[in-house]
């Protein structure tokens, strides 16, 4: 390995030798679906919370913790935050994609993308419980019904999340190799190294981004194994070593995927040529190898707490329960063992997935104004 890359040919057509002469209708319907998205969610999406999540014994939307600041729209900003990616974003890839069609990083772009299809899921996995104010899809919706609350907007902007902590590791780890040599480790294991450089990266990063959005009050983690947790117990407790470690299972093969060696080729590329994967479609049989492996990576972080609910493990609860318009999320019942006021739900999944083949326990919650969730608790 050398330590710089090669610089990639300007063009990368599926069909080598062969000029395009009509329109390309493969780019054109890919814009139009993707446009075609943002307005089904434009025109389905709501504030208003469904029976199935709403509690009906709460009118408006009080707050019994007070978050960052006594400002009461913070939910309005990431909202704004993530329409202007999405525009920013669609721009640059068009832009850099009729410049450099085939790029491997542009298609990692739409791959970290797309893979928020199964943001639900992973909504659902770690306890992930998203503010009911912000504007979401229906509830009642397949796959969306997933999420302990609600399925919003802002995770449009996966991508700067999952593949943003490649580009200072890439330009890290040129530095390093430049400076260090030919005979350096750097050199020598680029791919171990641009590794280690993302999981330090990508931890620190997730670690500051998402303390901040759970002080601000846009989602919590309503359970959490208590060691490794910061701020347990609490509104904002945050599950650090847990969450800030396994989101790296996704940036780590997102960066190495698009490494490119001394030859130009990225791993992605290099894997689906041995695959053989649409050999005539080389820039197809890249996204798709992309696709598979990012899916299953995602699908790892997802396993990786789906193994904590199992357990049992998480039995630290976020106190005051921050969201009196919604259900309390409560599938293990711990909340009301901790004296919450409920009601409950349990969402979707709640069965064997929690190692509970009989659904939600019958729990003993303790008396009136005990318990550290208890409305009486000066904590709760």
């Amino acid at each position: 390995m050398t330590t710089r890359e090669s610089t990639p040919s300007d063009t990368q057509a599926d069909s080598p030798g062969s000029a395009r002469t009509g329109p390309n209708w493969g780019r054109r319907i890919s814009l139009i679906a993707w446009l075609g998205f943002l307005g089904l969610f434009a025109a389905v999406a709501r504030t208003d919370l469904d029976p199935r999540v709403a509690n009906p014994n709460v009118e408006g939307r009080p707050r019994p913790v007070g978050f960052l600041t006594g400002f009461d729209h913070w939910q309005v900003i990431p909202q704004v935050g993530a329409l202007i990616m999405v525009v920013v974003l669609t721009i640059v890839f068009i832009r850099g994609w009729r410049k450099n069609p085939g790029s491997p990083v542009l298609l990692m772009v739409l791959v970290t993308t797309l893979i928020v299809w199964q943001d639900p899921i992973m909504n659902w996995s770690p306890y992930a419980v998203y503010n009911p104010m912000l504007l979401h899809w229906p509830e009642s919706w397949p796959l969306i019904m997933m999420s302990p609350t609600v399925e919003p907007w802002i995770v449009f902007g996966y991508v700067t999340f999952y593949f943003g902590p490649y580009f200072p590791a890439i330009w890290i780890l040129r530095k390093m190799q430049a400076k260090r040599g030919p005979q350096a480790f750097v050199t020598r294991h680029p791919l171990i190294s641009l590794g280690a450089l993302v999981l330090v990266i990508g931890f620190i990063f997730d670690a500051i981004l998402e303390i901040s959005l759970v002080r601000t009050g846009l989602y919590i983690y309503s359970q959490a194994i208590p060691f490794g947790t910061l701020f347990p117990g609490t509104t904002f407790q945050f599950p650090l070593i847990w969450e800030s470690l396994s989101v790296t299972f996704v940036m780590i093969p997102a960066a190495i995927l698009v490494y490119r060696d001394d030859t130009g080729k990225s791993v992605a590329e290099k894997l689906a040529a041995k695959a053989k994967l649409f050999p005539t479609k080389p820039v197809l049989g890249t996204f798709l190898v992309m696709f598979a492996i990012i899916n299953v990576s995602y699908f790892a972080y997802g396993g990786w707490f789906w193994a904590i609910k199992a357990s049992g493990l998480a039995t630290s609860v976020a106190c005051p329960w921050p969201y009196p318009e919604a259900k309390v999320f409560d599938p293990q019942g711990y909340y009301e063992k901790a004296g919450a006021g409920g009601p409950f739900s349990v969402g979707k999944w709640s069965t064997w997935q929690y190692a509970l083949p009989n659904g939600r326990p019958d729990v003993s919650p303790p008396p009136p104004g005990q318990g550290a969730c208890a409305p009486e608790n000066p904590h709760g």
